[in-house]
C-alpha cells in the first residue's frame, strides 16, 4: 500500500452487530479528528497508525506531529493500557518533511523556524511524558526522526526487511529526539557516531544487536507475531504495566527533556542562519527517492 493510500481493514466484521457498530463508530470518529494518522481503539490499548495523506512516505510534518501528540495525549487519559504505533504501507517513517520545512522557512525565515522547532520539541517531550507503555511496530524504513524516537519507547518490533538511518550530516541538520543520548546509552558512543555523524545504515537484525530493536521477525508473519504479543500485554493489570514503566524510566525524563531541548536550539540556531538554509535547500533540490 502507498504511504498516502489509507485502507481500513474491518476486523470486527464477524463481531456481533453492536460490536460492529460500535467498532464503525470509532472507525468513523478517528477519520473525522484525524487527518494523517488512523486511531483505533481496540481491546485494552490504542493503535496509533502513521498513514500520512499530506507528505509522502509517512514524513513528519507539522500537522502530522501534532496529530499524533493529540493522540497520545487523549490514550494517556483513556481506558488504554498501552499504545501501539505503526504504520500503514511499506514504510515506517522517513522523518521530517524537509520539502515542507523548506517551503516554510523561505518566507519570514526567524519566525517559522521557532514554529516548527517547538513543534518538534513538543511532540518529542510527548513521548517522554507518556506514562504507559509504547509498544513500536516497525514495518519498514525508519529514518531521521522515525527512528530516533524509537528509544523514547518501550518495546520495538520490526519486520526483518526494515532499516534505521540518521543521516543527519546529509540533510544539514543536527540530531533530534533525544539521539544525542540515547544513542550512545544503547549502542555506544562509536555506534552512535557511526548513526548520527556518518549516517550509518543498519539493518534490521544489526538495529537489533546493537539494542536499538527488541525483536526481529519474518516479513510473512510480521502481523501475526506482533498481534499474539499484543494478546499477551493486554493480558496484563494496567496498573502494573504503568508502573513497571515508571521504576524503568524513574529519573531518565529530566534528562531526555534536556537533551531535547539542547537540541532544539541548535536546531533554530541552524535552520535561522543562511549556511543551514542553503543546505538544507540544496539537499531537498539533489535528494534521489529510493523507495
Amino acid at each position: 500500500m502507498r504511504g498516502k493510500e489509507r485502507k481500513v481493514i474491518d476486523d470486527a466484521r464477524d463481531q456481533p452487530l453492536d460490536k460492529r457498530v460500535r467498532f464503525s463508530v470509532r472507525l468513523l470518529e478517528s477519520a473525522s479528528t484525524y487527518k494523517d494518522i488512523v486511531v483505533r481503539k481496540k481491546d485494552g490499548f490504542t493503535q496509533i497508525l502513521l498513514s500520512t495523506r499530506s507528505t509522502y512516505n509517512n514524513t513528519l510534518n507539522r500537522e502530522v506531529m501534532n496529530e499524533v501528540k493529540s493522540a497520545l495525549e487523549k490514550a494517556a487519559v483513556d481506558d488504554s493500557k498501552f499504545v501501539l504505533l505503526s504504520a500503514v504501507g511499506s514504510v515506517f517513517c522517513c522523518g521530517l518533511d524537509f520539502d515542507n520545512i523548506v517551503k516554510h522557512l523561505k518566507y519570514n525565515r526567524k519566525r517559522a523556524t521557532v514554529k516548527l522547532v517547538d513543534t518538534i520539541k513538543n511532540f518529542v517531550n510527548s513521548f517522554i511524558e507518556f506514562k504507559k507503555p509504547i509498544i513500536v511496530s516497525v514495518n519498514g524504513p525508519a529514518i531521521g526522526l522515525g527512528a530516533s524516537i524509537l528509544p523514547l519507547c518501550d518495546v520495538v518490533w520490526a519486520n526483518e526487511k526494515a532499516w534505521f538511518q540518521t543521516p543527519y550530516t546529509r540533510f544539514g541538520q543536527s540530531p533530534d529526539g533525544c539521539s544525542t543520548i540515547t544513542f550512545p546509552k544503547i549502542m555506544g558512543r562509536a555506534a552512535a557516531n557511526e548513526m548520527l555523524i556518518n549516517g550509518w545504515k543498519m539493518n534490521a537484525q544489526e538495529a537489533c544487536d546493537k539494542g536499538l530493536v527488541s525483536q526481529v521477525f519474518w516479513s510473512e508473519t510480521f502481523t501475526q507475531e506482533v498481534m499474539v504479543r499484543i494478546q499477551e500485554i493486554t493480558s496484563c493489570n494496567s496498573f502494573v504495566l504503568e508502573n513497571s514503566k515508571a521504576l524503568v524510566c524513574y529519573n531518565m525524563n529530566v534528562e531526555l527533556k534536556q537533551a531535547n531541548e539542547r537540541e532544539c536550539e541548535v536546531l533554530k540556531k541552524i535552520w535561522a542562519s543562511a549556511q543551514g538554509m542553503e543546505y538544507m535547500l540544496k539537499y531537498v533540490q539533489n535528494k534521489i527517492d529510493s523507495f
